[in-house]
C-alpha cells in the first residue's frame, strides 16, 4: 500500500501518558467499593460484583477519587443523592492537573519549545466549566495567551479518534501548526454506589479507570526538521450507525452521569465495522483493498473484553493483533477517550524494544478505532515510521 496523495500528512510527533497515584488492584476493588459506600450488607450483590471484576480481565486501575475524598463528599457514596456540584468541583480541579502531567511528558519527548505550540485541544467526558480545562491547562503550562484553544466535552470513548481527526485537519491546513492534544478522563461523575437493579452501573464500576494522555501533532516532512514522526495520520473518518441512538448514551443527573449501554453493543459495532474499514482504506491508500486484516496493526478501543472478542471474531484477527489493547485494558481498565493513546504508546514502545522495523508492531499500515455514543465509530488509518528513527529520538 502507498499513500494516494503526495501531500505530507499530519503526524503524531510525541506521546505522553499519566495516571493518578491511587492504584487499586482488581481483586481488592469489591472490598473498596462496598466498604466506602457502606454496602457490605449487600452480600449477594457483592458476590455478583466480585465475579464481574474477575471476568473483566483487568488487573488494576487508577483513580483520582480516594477513600478520603469520598468520605469528605458523602453524597457521592449515597445512592441517588444529589452530588453533581461536588463531582463537578472535583473534576474541574483535578483534570487540568492530570492533563498537565501527560502534556509535560509529550512535550519532553517532542524536544521542541513550548512556544512553538500553536493549538491546544482538550477532550474530557466530564468537568464542564467556564473557562474550561483547556484554559486552565494552558495556564499551568505557561502557553502563550494567543494559543488557539478547543474544548471538547462528552464525546465518550470515541474521543480519541475525534481529536485526531480535528488535529489532522488543522495541521494540514496550517503546516507550521503544532497541536497539543490532551485527553483526561476520570470516574468523578460516574462513580456510583452498587445497586443490584442497574447492570450498567455495576459494569462501569468493574471496568472504568482514570488516566490522561497527550500528543504533539503536526506536519513534519522527513529530513526537514529535527522532529521525527511516530505515526502519520493518513485518513480519519466518522460513521454513525443508523438506528443505534439508544445503544450507548449518557445524561447528566443530580447524582452524576447516568450511562446507557445495551448488551448488544459489541455486535452492533461489528455489524458495520468492516464496511467502515473498507471505505477508510479505499480512500486513504492505493488499491484500497486489505486482503488480510492481520497484515495491518490494530489500535482498538477496548470498551471491554467482549468488544475485543467480537472484533477479533468478525475480522478473523489473531490474538497478536489485539495484544496491546488487551494489555492496556489489563493494566489500566477502560479510561474512555484516553485509552487509545495509551494503546498506541504501548505498541510503539514494544515495537522499539523488540527491534521491529516500524513503530506499528513491525507493520507499515494500521487502524485506530474509537467507539462512542450513537453508536459512533471513529476510523483513523495510520502509517507507522521506522523504529530506528524513534530509538534515536528517545536516545535509546
Amino acid at each position: 500500500m502507498g499513500s494516494s496523495d503526495c501531500k505530507v500528512p499530519a503526524a503524531i510527533l510525541a506521546i505522553g501518558t499519566a495516571n493518578p497515584s491511587n492504584c487499586i488492584f482488581q481483586d481488592d476493588y469489591p472490598d473498596f467499593l462496598f466498604g466506602v459506600t457502606n454496602s457490605e450488607h449487600l452480600t449477594d450483590l457483592k458476590e455478583r460484583f466480585t465475579r464481574l471484576c474477575k471476568k473483566s480481565s483487568i488487573k488494576k486501575r487508577y483513580f483520582l477519587l480516594t477513600e478520603d475524598i469520598l468520605k469528605q463528599n458523602p453524597g457521592m457514596t449515597s445512592s441517588g443523592a444529589a452530588s453533581l456540584n461536588q463531582r463537578q468541583d472535583l473534576a474541574t480541579d483535578m483534570h487540568p492537573k492530570l492533563g498537565f502531567e501527560a502534556a509535560i511528558k509529550a512535550i519532553g519527548e517532542w524536544g521542541e519549545s513550548k512556544s512553538a505550540i500553536s493549538h491546544l485541544i482538550f477532550c474530557s467526558m466530564s468537568g464542564v466549566d467556564m473557562p474550561g480545562a483547556d484554559a486552565k491547562l494552558a495556564k499551568l503550562l505557561d502557553l502563550p495567551p494567543s494559543i488557539n484553544r478547543l474544548m471538547l466535552y462528552n464525546l465518550g470513548c470515541q474521543g480519541s479518534g475525534t481529536v485526531l481527526r480535528i488535529a489532522k485537519d488543522i495541521a494540514e491546513n496550517n503546516p507550521r501548526a503544532r497541536i497539543l492534544a490532551v485527553w483526561v478522563e476520570s470516574t468523578c461523575l460516574l462513580f456510583q454506589p452498587p445497586r443490584g437493579e442497574d447492570r450498567v452501573e455495576l459494569l462501569n464500576s468493574a471496568i472504568l479507570g482514570d488516566g490522561a494522555a497527550a500528543m504533539i501533532i503536526g506536519v513534519a516532512p522527513p529530513g526537514t526538521t529535527g522532529e521525527r514522526p511516530l505515526f502519520q495520520i493518513i485518513s480519519a473518518s466518522q460513521t454513525l450507525i443508523p438506528g443505534t441512538g439508544g445503544a450507548i448514551g449518557g445524561q447528566y443527573r443530580e447524582h452524576g452521569i447516568t450511562v446507557c449501554l445495551a448488551r448488544e453493543v459489541p455486535r452492533l459495532i461489528c455489524s458495520t465495522l468492516e464496511a467502515c474499514l473498507v471505505k477508510a482504506f479505499s480512500s486513504a491508500t492505493e488499491g484500497g483493498v486489505v486482503s488480510d486484516w492481520n497484515s495491518i496493526f490494530w489500535v482498538v478501543h477496548p470498551g471491554g473484553w467482549k468488544v475485543l472478542d467480537e472484533v477479533e471474531e468478525t475480522l478473523g484477527l489473531t490474538k497478536e493483533r489485539t495484544r496491546a489493547a488487551r494489555h492496556v485494558l489489563e493494566e489500566y481498565g477502560n479510561m474512555m477517550s484516553a485509552t487509545v493513546p495509551f494503546i498506541l504508546n504501548e505498541m510503539r514502545k514494544r515495537s522499539t524494544e523488540a527491534g521491529k522495523a516500524t513503530t506499528g508492531d513491525g507493520l507499515e499500515f494500521g487502524v485506530l478505532l474509537g467507539f462512542g455514543p450513537g453508536i459512533t465509530i471513529e476510523t483513523v488509518v495510520l502509517h507507522s515510521t521506522s523504529s530506528e528513527s524513534t530509538s534515536r529520538q528517545n536516545g535509546s
